[in-house]
């Protein structure tokens, strides 16, 4: 039983009816769609500002505006903006930063090198683009930063992107991910809950898991990271104090509102006695990546962070900034396949320690960077990234993800996954090298083709650092139990069709590029 919505489909109703109808019966009877249907689901909007009547009232005036317009890769909204920023917002905003609106978030998308002294991409009050007696803003710097991405080829900004992803790689960049989910899981049975809702083994103590979620059909819900809250981090971090088995989970923001829900429903359909509380808005998140972070952080601590525990991926620690009151939390985590720290923060201190990590280390290289060059960095990495190229129709098995499958315990799930490891999937997520350079750009939703035909398309898309070439992830058909390899993929021939003209690529089982965080 529940509450269905099937509405707001802005004038496109009759279209999208038969599809949607469909699904919607499938979810009402079957207990979820067939399809993936994140694009439509009502998940994906937060509490937060759809509750907001000025929110509403710009948001549904600017989706009627663009209804016709075409649709550029990296538009942004202009109106509904700024509802949601946290400590940093103008201290980045004068280093040029350059904003992306995600899930009510202010995030930062990229930092404008070239930018004209005292002039900021600052997002200004909604103008409803000079209608219905409103002055339509001139010289606008963000609008005309957004402008530069108003076209399929590179953008005007395309090598300061690059410039901050090289400087991830060589030397250090600090990344400000605190629009990231944030939850703990809590109570009687959290521990209980924990094992089922999460594939991998979670609640290792003094380790951090990558860990995958499902449905009853082994889709992927979503990938997160899951952390036990050990008595020190409860003691100095107030708002992560749930007692014994509390579960610290961080996801992606766009998503958070999504992952809550599947949560609490499934608490709810187990019964379990656990309580998920929402800590988003109370913790910042720094992400300090790079050859040069160990130096960096280890300037700003007397913690010795040469030992195993600081050093090995996966693990997390308590830190102080010397100052004896400042408390960090530091995981071992990456996700752009540098050398690098996750820092959860009190929202309090976030700007302080940002302050202090940047003080540390800009006469290093390091500097702000922001979530298109993480894009690309992860692409690089081969990295997933959910409702790209992982999806609640993919299960981790055909995504590459298997490991995140633990075999000694049950989750939600787990009977598919382990009819999949027994006899095979009949799909595999495969990564394709451009041969071309750069100057070919790929968005999402191009054609692969294999020995002339079409196969799959492309579900994700990104540039690699070291080589300027195109990376691009899909999935393929195969037999059940059809072992893939590099050999077998490079007896093919494989090219992915942009703007009319196809191009050669090489294909992998995973990206070429890889490398051990």
């Amino acid at each position: 039983c529940g509450f269905y919505l099937s509405c707001g489909y802005n004038s496109s109703g009759i279209m999208l009816s038969g599809g949607c109808g469909q699904q919607i019966a499938e979810w009402i009877v079957h207990g979820r769609p067939s399809l993936d249907m994140f694009a439509f689901d009502i998940r994906r909007f937060g509490r937060s500002y759809v509750g907001d009547s000025d929110w509403c009232r710009q948001r549904s005036h600017e989706a009627y505006a663009k209804n016709y317009s075409i649709v550029f890769p990296h538009d942004e909204p202009m109106a509904g903006r700024n509802l949601r920023t946290d400590p940093l917002h103008q201290e980045l905003l004068n280093d040029g930063c350059v904003y992306q609106e995600r899930h009510g978030w202010e995030r930062p998308g990229w930092f404008m090198s070239n930018r004209v002294e005292g002039k900021v991409p600052k997002v200004l009050p909604y103008d409803y683009y000079g209608e219905y007696g409103n002055t339509a803003h001139d010289n606008y710097t963000y609008f005309d930063a957004v402008k530069q991405d108003y076209k399929f080829g590179l953008p005007d900004c395309f090598e300061t992107i690059m410039a901050e992803c090289q400087a991830c790689r060589t030397a250090g960049a600090l990344f400000n991910m605190s629009y990231f989910g944030k939850f703990l899981l809590t109570g009687k049975d959290a521990r209980k809950a924990a094992d089922w809702l999460f594939s991998n083994n979670v609640g290792l103590e003094g380790k951090v898991s990558y860990t995958c979620m499902l449905n009853k059909d082994g889709g992927t819900e979503s990938d997160l990271t899951v952390a036990t809250v050990p008595p020190d981090v409860q003691c100095a971090l107030p708002d992560l104090a749930g007692g014994d088995d509390s579960f610290y989970i961080a996801c992606g923001g766009a998503v958070a509102t999504y992952v809550q829900q599947h949560i609490q429903t499934v608490l709810l359909d187990e019964q379990f006695d656990a309580q998920l509380v929402d800590v988003s808005s109370q913790l910042g998140m720094l992400s300090l990546q790079g050859p040069i972070s160990q130096k960096v952080l280890q300037s700003c601590t007397d913690i010795d962070l040469s030992q195993p525990d600081c050093t090995t991926y996966g693990r997390h620690f308590l830190m102080d900034l010397g100052d004896g009151a400042t408390k960090v939390w530091a995981l071992r985590m990456s996700y752009v396949g540098e050398f690098g720290y996750e820092l959860h923060i009190p929202v309090d201190s976030l700007q302080s320690v940002y302050r202090r990590v940047m003080a540390a280390g800009k006469h290093r290289g390091l500097r702000n960077a922001g979530y298109r060059a993480i894009d690309f960095l992860s692409a690089e990495q081969g990295y997933h990234h959910w409702h790209s190229d992982l999806r609640t129709t993919d299960t981790p098995h055909e995504a590459g993800l298997g490991f995140l499958c633990a075999r000694n315990k049950s989750y939600l799930g787990k009977t598919v996954m382990e009819e999949q490891r027994r006899s095979g999937t009949t799909r595999q997520r495969i990564c394709l090298v451009m041969d071309d350079s750069c100057e070919l750009v790929l968005h999402g939703n191009e054609a692969i083709l294999c020995n002339g035909k079409v196969v799959s398309y492309v579900r994700r898309a990104g540039v690699s650092q070291a080589s300027r070439q195109w990376l691009a992830f899909g999935y393929i058909d195969k037999a059940a139990g059809e072992k893939v390899t590099d050999a077998s993929l490079a007896s093919k021939t494989f090219e992915i069709e942009h703007m009319g003209t196809r191009t050669p690529a090489q294909a992998y089982c995973r990206s070429p590029f890889f490398k051990q965080a």
